[in-house]
């Protein structure tokens, strides 16, 4: 069972901050706190529904996988955020698997104690509902920049992921450090190559606008604005 304190939950996940405390320690008190090895699945496609995942720490991908037998990543995944909420509220098989990054912490919430909590919470229903909408939205112009150049498209993931989940030294809002995502995985969420990714990242280490901590396993964003800037030169 999960040790982590109501107060702590709530300020990793906004989500429930709006939650009563009451109903948060009843949801804590039955979950599960997992360690997973990098490279181990956390979900498998296909498998039914049965609990809701939460981050406390480390990366995961969601990935599918193809007819020919290859894997597609289709989105990063960061603390704080949470994954397997589609398979309960559509009561459907998963259509994807989840795969940690590196060694990853996984608070899991029995399917049943999670839409109980929902259906009596009428602020945490909105709040799920406003974040369902954003990955809409993150999906919607990930479709509209289909055609960009794929520096765009890269800038794009890069600032996405640095917003979220990057974290920034000293306070400056100008920095960001995230975890140094596999090259074909970035390829994947942005749709291009892996050897285009692979040539963008260089570039931008040469124009010192990031900086790859391979021994951290880090990739610092020396120049958030710039790359920023860069994600939104989009050619119509």
């Amino acid at each position: 069972m999960s040790s982590i304190e109501t107060e702590n939950f709530s300020q990793l996940f906004p989500l429930f901050g709006a939650s009563s405390q009451e109903a948060l320690s009843s949801m804590l008190s039955v979950a599960w706190h997992n360690t997973y090895p990098a490279g181990r699945a956390i979900l498998i496609e296909d498998a039914w529904g049965n609990a809701v995942y939460f981050i406390l720490s480390g990366w995961v991908k969601v990935r599918r996988l193809l007819t020919n037998g290859d894997f597609l990543t289709l989105a990063i995944l960061g603390p704080g955020d949470f994954f397997g909420e589609m398979a309960i509220l559509d009561q459907s098989p998963r259509s994807t698997d989840v795969v940690a990054l590196c060694p990853a912490e996984v608070l899991s919430v029995p399917a049943q104690k999670f839409v109980h909590v929902l259906r009596h919470e009428p602020d945490l229903h909105y709040r799920m509902l406003q974040l369902m909408a954003q990955r809409l939205r993150l999906t919607n112009t990930r479709i509209e920049l289909l055609h960009q150049p794929p520096a765009v498209k890269l800038a794009h993931v890069l600032v996405n992921l640095a917003r979220r989940y990057g974290q920034h030294p000293g306070g400056n809002a100008n920095t960001a450090v995230i975890f140094n995502v596999p090259i074909k995985d970035l390829a994947d969420v942005a749709n291009i190559s892996a050897d285009e990714a692979h040539q963008l990242l260089d570039k931008l280490v040469a124009k010192n606008w990031i900086k790859i901590d391979a021994a951290k396993q880090q990739l610092q964003i020396l120049n958030l604005p710039q790359l920023e800037q860069l994600a939104q030169q989009a050619v119509s």
